[in-house]
């Protein structure tokens, strides 16, 4: 037995919990008997269930679960496991004492007197509608990212790790490169590189610029599967987390062969008209040294019968 100043130090402990627990706002801090039913209840559960203590207190716990849980048989399952293992964590769904649901998070401990019987069991529980919606919203805009960078096929866009190994690969990459997402990803992006540029290192400068530079963009030879070359515009971003840690990279190649080839056809037109002009004013210019000279020839051929009259009189 514990002596008078024990006993009044127990007693004081025992108040400061309470208040402790009480103070606690933005969690439902409440202890359920062996049978689930609700023994003790603070402020925070009765800010997150809407009920009163007086009027849970005595309740059993499985009103605070949807009707579709309570068919399920949940709640008792819930206790049956913490019985067993001295712990359940889960997240699902709560009901409030006006109906409206809200998503929580739930601990549930064993609880145990002081000589180790089992006498009932502590629920902790916090609303995480708000962390849950944002999730939501975050996962359907992932989706929407990956049904958008998927459904554009002129562009192969994808990601490469720290060390420009690719992590994913959409249907213009596909496309454009020839590899299938299961060839590609887990290989280092080099691949796509001609062998002179590999042996230059260009890739891991590439790598590098957009690291220190924020971005690199060039035009080169690149190589499909199949071995065939095409001249590609690339741009390679660095991506950071949130600790400014360098993630990954996204890099994106167009094919701009085409392109190319059209420039270098309206280029070497642009040369053959320069040629064809500069061959027609060399034309004009000798036409026109001809015309005077032959205007001259005029000349000196009508002096001629002169001239001879002349050398005739005058030998």
């Amino acid at each position: 037995m514990p002596s008078g100043s024990d006993a009044v130090s127990f007693e004081s402990a025992t108040e400061r919990f309470h208040l402790l627990v009480d103070a606690v706002t933005d969690y439902a801090i409440y202890m359920l008997d062996r049978d689930g039913r609700v023994a003790s209840w603070n402020i925070g559960a009765e800010r997150l269930n809407g009920y009163s203590a007086a009027e849970i207190i005595g309740q059993p716990y499985w009103r605070f679960f949807t009707a579709e849980d309570q068919q399920k048989n949940v709640p008792a399952r819930i206790l049956d496991e913490v019985g067993r293992h001295g712990r359940f964590e889960a997240d699902g769904w709560q009901v409030r004492k006006d109906g409206s649901c809200f998503f929580a998070s739930a601990v549930v401990h064993k609880v145990a007197d002081r000589r180790g019987r089992h006498i009932g069991f502590v629920k902790i529980t916090r609303d995480v509608t708000e962390r849950r919606q944002a999730q939501e919203e975050l996962k359907a805009s992932e989706r929407q990212f990956r049904l958008l960078v998927n459904g554009v096929t002129d562009y192969a866009l994808f990601m490469l790790d720290p060390n420009g190994i690719v992590t994913s690969w959409n249907a213009g990459a596909e496309r454009i490169k020839g590899y299938i997402a299961q060839d590609i990803i887990g290989q280092h992006f080099s691949r796509f590189y001609t062998a002179t540029d590999r042996a230059a290192g260009i890739p891991a400068h590439a790598l590098q610029t957009a690291a220190a530079e924020g971005r690199f963009e060039a035009e080169g030879w690149r190589v499909r599967k199949d071995g065939k070359a095409f001249w590609a515009n690339v741009v390679i971003d660095p991506i950071w987390g949130e600790d400014g840690r360098l993630v990954g990279y996204s890099k994106i190649t167009r094919d701009i062969t085409e392109r190319r080839n059209a420039q270098k056809s309206m280029q070497e037109a642009q040369t053959r008209f320069a040629h064809l002009q500069k061959m027609e004013a060399l034309g004009q210019l000798t036409g026109g040294v001809v015309h005077d000279f032959n205007n001259l020839l005029t000349v000196i051929s009508g002096s001629v019968p002169r001239l001879k009259k002349l050398a005739a009189n005058d030998p």
